[in-house]
Protein backbone atom coordinates (compact mmCIF):
# COMPACT_ATOMS: atom_id res chain seq x y z
CA UNK A 1 0.00 0.00 0.00
CA UNK A 2 1.44 3.60 -1.01
CA UNK A 3 2.36 6.12 1.86
CA UNK A 4 -0.04 8.90 1.96
CA UNK A 5 1.01 12.08 2.99
CA UNK A 6 0.91 13.97 6.24
CA UNK A 7 -2.46 15.67 7.01
CA UNK A 8 -2.49 18.99 5.35
CA UNK A 9 -2.74 22.22 7.62
CA UNK A 10 -6.61 22.78 7.95
CA UNK A 11 -8.05 26.69 7.40
CA UNK A 12 -10.70 27.35 9.68
CA UNK A 13 -11.42 31.48 10.55
CA UNK A 14 -14.02 33.51 10.24
CA UNK A 15 -13.46 34.42 6.62
CA UNK A 16 -13.19 30.79 5.15
CA UNK A 17 -12.08 27.46 4.89
CA UNK A 18 -9.52 25.21 3.25
CA UNK A 19 -6.59 23.19 3.70
CA UNK A 20 -2.97 23.80 2.48
CA UNK A 21 -0.39 20.94 1.44
CA UNK A 22 3.50 20.95 2.64
CA UNK A 23 4.07 18.68 -0.71
CA UNK A 24 4.29 21.44 -3.61
CA UNK A 25 2.96 24.26 -1.13
CA UNK A 26 -0.20 23.51 -2.67
CA UNK A 27 -3.35 24.88 -1.53
CA UNK A 28 -6.23 22.16 -2.50
CA UNK A 29 -9.36 23.54 -0.79
CA UNK A 30 -10.55 27.49 -0.10
CA UNK A 31 -14.48 28.70 0.33
CA UNK A 32 -15.30 32.10 1.43
CA UNK A 33 -17.33 31.97 5.27
CA UNK A 34 -20.86 29.98 4.09
CA UNK A 35 -20.25 29.82 -0.05
CA UNK A 36 -19.51 26.83 -1.81
CA UNK A 37 -16.34 25.23 -2.56
CA UNK A 38 -13.93 27.20 -4.93
CA UNK A 39 -11.19 25.17 -5.77
CA UNK A 40 -11.70 21.30 -7.36
CA UNK A 41 -9.68 18.19 -5.79
CA UNK A 42 -10.75 15.43 -8.03
CA UNK A 43 -12.62 12.08 -6.18
CA UNK A 44 -9.79 9.94 -7.54
CA UNK A 45 -7.14 12.52 -6.17
CA UNK A 46 -4.12 10.70 -5.11
CA UNK A 47 -2.29 11.84 -2.17
CA UNK A 48 0.75 9.91 -2.02
CA UNK A 49 4.55 11.64 -1.24
CA UNK A 50 6.22 11.90 -5.21
CA UNK A 51 2.57 12.31 -6.56
CA UNK A 52 0.72 15.54 -7.82
CA UNK A 53 -2.24 16.50 -6.08
CA UNK A 54 -4.83 16.75 -9.00
CA UNK A 55 -6.85 19.60 -7.79
CA UNK A 56 -6.76 23.13 -6.25
CA UNK A 57 -3.80 25.05 -7.04
CA UNK A 58 -0.52 23.55 -8.20
CA UNK A 59 2.82 25.10 -8.54
CA UNK A 60 4.17 24.41 -11.98
CA UNK A 61 7.66 25.27 -12.19
CA UNK A 62 10.11 26.12 -13.56
CA UNK A 63 8.62 24.53 -16.95
CA UNK A 64 5.24 24.56 -18.47
CA UNK A 65 3.89 21.46 -19.89
CA UNK A 66 6.90 20.12 -21.17
CA UNK A 67 9.09 23.31 -21.31
CA UNK A 68 9.84 25.19 -24.09
CA UNK A 69 11.71 23.01 -26.49
CA UNK A 70 9.82 20.02 -24.93
CA UNK A 71 11.11 16.74 -23.74
CA UNK A 72 11.36 18.14 -20.31
CA UNK A 73 10.17 15.67 -17.18
CA UNK A 74 8.13 15.45 -15.24
CA UNK A 75 5.29 18.24 -16.89
CA UNK A 76 5.04 21.34 -15.35
CA UNK A 77 8.13 20.87 -13.10
CA UNK A 78 9.66 19.49 -10.30
CA UNK A 79 8.27 21.38 -7.60
CA UNK A 80 4.80 19.95 -7.36
CA UNK A 81 5.68 17.22 -6.09
CA UNK A 82 8.14 18.28 -3.55
CA UNK A 83 8.02 18.61 -0.05
CA UNK A 84 8.58 22.29 1.07
CA UNK A 85 9.25 24.09 4.43
CA UNK A 86 5.99 25.65 5.56
CA UNK A 87 8.11 28.77 7.22
CA UNK A 88 4.76 30.24 9.36
CA UNK A 89 1.53 30.44 9.47
CA UNK A 90 -0.18 33.66 11.01
CA UNK A 91 -3.68 34.59 11.27
CA UNK A 92 -4.81 38.01 10.57
CA UNK A 93 -8.01 39.47 11.24
CA UNK A 94 -9.37 36.16 9.91
CA UNK A 95 -6.94 35.58 6.68
CA UNK A 96 -4.22 33.25 7.38
CA UNK A 97 -0.86 34.15 5.47
CA UNK A 98 0.82 30.75 4.81
CA UNK A 99 4.10 30.77 3.90
CA UNK A 100 6.77 27.77 2.49
CA UNK A 101 10.08 27.88 1.04
CA UNK A 102 12.49 25.68 -1.03
CA UNK A 103 16.14 25.76 -2.58
CA UNK A 104 18.03 23.67 -5.23
CA UNK A 105 19.37 22.24 -2.08
CA UNK A 106 15.81 20.89 -1.44
CA UNK A 107 14.46 19.71 -4.96
CA UNK A 108 16.51 19.99 -8.61
CA UNK A 109 16.88 18.56 -11.58
CA UNK A 110 19.15 17.20 -14.44
CA UNK A 111 17.35 19.59 -16.64
CA UNK A 112 17.98 22.28 -14.21
CA UNK A 113 21.56 23.25 -12.88
CA UNK A 114 20.65 26.54 -11.34
CA UNK A 115 21.04 27.44 -7.99
CA UNK A 116 17.36 28.85 -6.82
CA UNK A 117 14.92 30.15 -3.79
CA UNK A 118 11.34 29.73 -3.94
CA UNK A 119 8.75 30.99 -1.77
CA UNK A 120 5.18 30.15 -2.10
CA UNK A 121 3.09 32.79 0.28
CA UNK A 122 -0.84 31.69 0.20
CA UNK A 123 -3.52 34.31 1.90
CA UNK A 124 -6.90 32.56 2.64
CA UNK A 125 -9.62 35.21 3.70
CA UNK A 126 -12.45 36.31 1.98
CA UNK A 127 -10.25 36.09 -1.42
CA UNK A 128 -7.71 33.78 -2.22
CA UNK A 129 -4.42 35.48 -3.04
CA UNK A 130 -0.69 33.12 -3.95
CA UNK A 131 2.42 34.94 -4.38
CA UNK A 132 5.08 32.76 -5.89
CA UNK A 133 8.73 34.55 -5.70
CA UNK A 134 11.51 33.19 -7.39
CA UNK A 135 14.88 34.46 -6.78
CA UNK A 136 17.88 33.67 -8.51
CA UNK A 137 21.21 32.44 -5.80
CA UNK A 138 23.58 31.35 -8.85
CA UNK A 139 26.10 33.42 -10.61
CA UNK A 140 24.18 33.19 -13.85
CA UNK A 141 20.90 34.13 -15.50
CA UNK A 142 18.40 31.51 -15.79
CA UNK A 143 14.83 31.32 -17.90
CA UNK A 144 12.28 30.42 -16.38
CA UNK A 145 8.23 29.05 -17.30
CA UNK A 146 5.89 29.09 -14.77
CA UNK A 147 1.81 28.76 -13.66
CA UNK A 148 -0.46 28.81 -10.53
CA UNK A 149 -2.69 25.91 -12.49
CA UNK A 150 -6.11 26.39 -10.06
CA UNK A 151 -8.86 24.16 -10.56
CA UNK A 152 -12.00 26.39 -10.03
CA UNK A 153 -14.91 24.66 -9.32
CA UNK A 154 -17.77 25.31 -11.65
CA UNK A 155 -21.36 23.62 -11.67
CA UNK A 156 -20.97 22.60 -15.19
CA UNK A 157 -18.22 23.78 -17.43
CA UNK A 158 -20.91 23.07 -20.93
CA UNK A 159 -22.89 25.95 -19.13
CA UNK A 160 -20.57 28.16 -17.57
CA UNK A 161 -18.65 30.86 -19.99
CA UNK A 162 -14.95 32.94 -19.52
CA UNK A 163 -14.90 36.81 -19.66
CA UNK A 164 -12.68 39.61 -20.25
CA UNK A 165 -10.53 37.53 -22.91
CA UNK A 166 -12.59 39.15 -26.04
CA UNK A 167 -10.09 40.41 -28.72
CA UNK A 168 -6.89 38.85 -27.08
CA UNK A 169 -4.81 36.82 -29.26
CA UNK A 170 -3.67 33.20 -27.67
CA UNK A 171 -2.18 29.67 -29.12
CA UNK A 172 -4.68 26.79 -29.10
CA UNK A 173 -2.71 23.69 -27.97
CA UNK A 174 -5.52 21.46 -29.03
CA UNK A 175 -5.01 22.57 -32.74
CA UNK A 176 -2.12 23.72 -32.30
CA UNK A 177 -2.60 26.99 -34.24
CA UNK A 178 -3.03 31.04 -33.30
CA UNK A 179 -5.94 32.11 -32.79
CA UNK A 180 -7.82 35.49 -31.66
CA UNK A 181 -10.69 35.64 -29.04
CA UNK A 182 -14.07 36.67 -30.07
CA UNK A 183 -16.35 37.31 -27.15
CA UNK A 184 -16.59 35.54 -24.31
CA UNK A 185 -15.16 31.98 -23.99
CA UNK A 186 -17.46 28.80 -23.96
CA UNK A 187 -16.78 25.31 -23.90
CA UNK A 188 -18.30 22.59 -25.98
CA UNK A 189 -14.98 20.25 -25.94
CA UNK A 190 -11.35 19.90 -24.78
CA UNK A 191 -10.20 23.26 -24.35
CA UNK A 192 -6.48 23.95 -24.11
CA UNK A 193 -5.50 28.07 -24.45
CA UNK A 194 -2.64 29.96 -23.61
CA UNK A 195 -3.96 34.15 -23.94
CA UNK A 196 -2.01 36.72 -23.64
CA UNK A 197 -2.69 39.09 -21.36
CA UNK A 198 -2.29 40.50 -17.99
CA UNK A 199 -6.11 41.72 -17.55
CA UNK A 200 -8.73 40.20 -15.13
CA UNK A 201 -11.00 37.34 -16.19
CA UNK A 202 -14.25 35.98 -14.44
CA UNK A 203 -16.07 32.30 -14.82
CA UNK A 204 -20.17 32.82 -15.53
CA UNK A 205 -21.35 30.22 -13.32
CA UNK A 206 -25.05 30.01 -13.93
CA UNK A 207 -25.36 26.66 -12.55
CA UNK A 208 -24.17 27.96 -8.95
CA UNK A 209 -25.32 31.21 -9.63
CA UNK A 210 -21.42 33.27 -8.85
CA UNK A 211 -18.73 35.07 -11.12
CA UNK A 212 -14.86 34.03 -9.96
CA UNK A 213 -13.10 36.76 -10.98
CA UNK A 214 -9.36 36.02 -11.30
CA UNK A 215 -6.81 38.71 -11.50
CA UNK A 216 -2.71 38.65 -11.84
CA UNK A 217 -0.26 40.43 -11.66
CA UNK A 218 3.62 39.76 -12.45
CA UNK A 219 1.48 37.22 -15.80
CA UNK A 220 1.68 37.73 -19.24
CA UNK A 221 -0.54 34.79 -19.78
CA UNK A 222 -3.86 33.50 -18.69
CA UNK A 223 -4.08 29.86 -19.50
CA UNK A 224 -7.25 28.10 -19.56
CA UNK A 225 -8.06 24.34 -19.89
CA UNK A 226 -10.45 21.47 -19.52
CA UNK A 227 -9.62 17.91 -20.83
CA UNK A 228 -13.38 16.99 -21.56
CA UNK A 229 -14.93 13.60 -21.69
CA UNK A 230 -12.77 11.36 -23.65
CA UNK A 231 -9.03 12.80 -22.44
CA UNK A 232 -10.49 12.83 -19.41
CA UNK A 233 -11.28 9.15 -19.26
CA UNK A 234 -7.58 8.60 -20.23
CA UNK A 235 -6.27 10.50 -16.98
CA UNK A 236 -6.31 7.84 -14.03
CA UNK A 237 -6.54 10.39 -11.53
CA UNK A 238 -9.42 12.44 -12.91
CA UNK A 239 -12.62 10.81 -11.97
CA UNK A 240 -15.57 9.78 -14.25
CA UNK A 241 -17.71 12.69 -14.98
CA UNK A 242 -15.20 15.11 -12.77
CA UNK A 243 -14.81 17.09 -16.00
CA UNK A 244 -17.60 18.62 -16.31
CA UNK A 245 -17.06 20.22 -12.22
CA UNK A 246 -13.88 22.38 -13.01
CA UNK A 247 -12.12 24.96 -15.27
CA UNK A 248 -9.14 25.27 -15.16
CA UNK A 249 -7.72 29.53 -15.24
CA UNK A 250 -3.92 30.16 -14.85
CA UNK A 251 -1.98 32.88 -14.22
CA UNK A 252 1.45 32.17 -16.23
CA UNK A 253 4.33 33.16 -18.07
CA UNK A 254 4.84 30.17 -20.75
CA UNK A 255 6.32 30.14 -24.20
CA UNK A 256 7.84 33.64 -25.25
CA UNK A 257 6.57 35.17 -22.22
CA UNK A 258 9.14 33.07 -20.60
CA UNK A 259 10.94 35.56 -17.53
CA UNK A 260 14.97 36.09 -17.12
CA UNK A 261 15.82 36.25 -13.82
CA UNK A 262 19.43 37.68 -13.51
CA UNK A 263 21.74 36.87 -10.17
CA UNK A 264 20.58 38.13 -7.00
CA UNK A 265 17.02 39.16 -8.58
CA UNK A 266 13.64 37.91 -7.62
CA UNK A 267 10.42 37.91 -9.76
CA UNK A 268 7.01 37.47 -8.37
CA UNK A 269 4.00 35.99 -10.02
CA UNK A 270 0.70 36.61 -8.31
CA UNK A 271 -2.97 34.87 -8.73
CA UNK A 272 -6.14 36.38 -7.34
CA UNK A 273 -9.86 34.78 -7.01
CA UNK A 274 -12.70 36.15 -5.47
CA UNK A 275 -16.26 35.13 -5.19
CA UNK A 276 -19.15 37.42 -6.85
CA UNK A 277 -23.19 36.69 -6.30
Amino acid sequence: MADSLPPPLAVETSRCTGEVHDQGAQVTRWAPAGAAPVLYVSTTARFEPGRSIRGGVPVCWPWFGPGRAGGLEPAHGFVRTAAWERVSAEEDDGTLVVTHHITDEQASSPHWPHRYSLELQARLGDTLELTLTTTNTGDAPFIVEEALHAYLVVGDVRRSTLEGLDGRSYFDKVAGTERVQSGPVGFAGETDAVFRTSEPVTVVDPVLGRRLVVSTEGAANVVVWNPWADKAAEVPDIGDDDWTGFLCVEGANAFENAVTVAPGDSHSLTYRVEVES
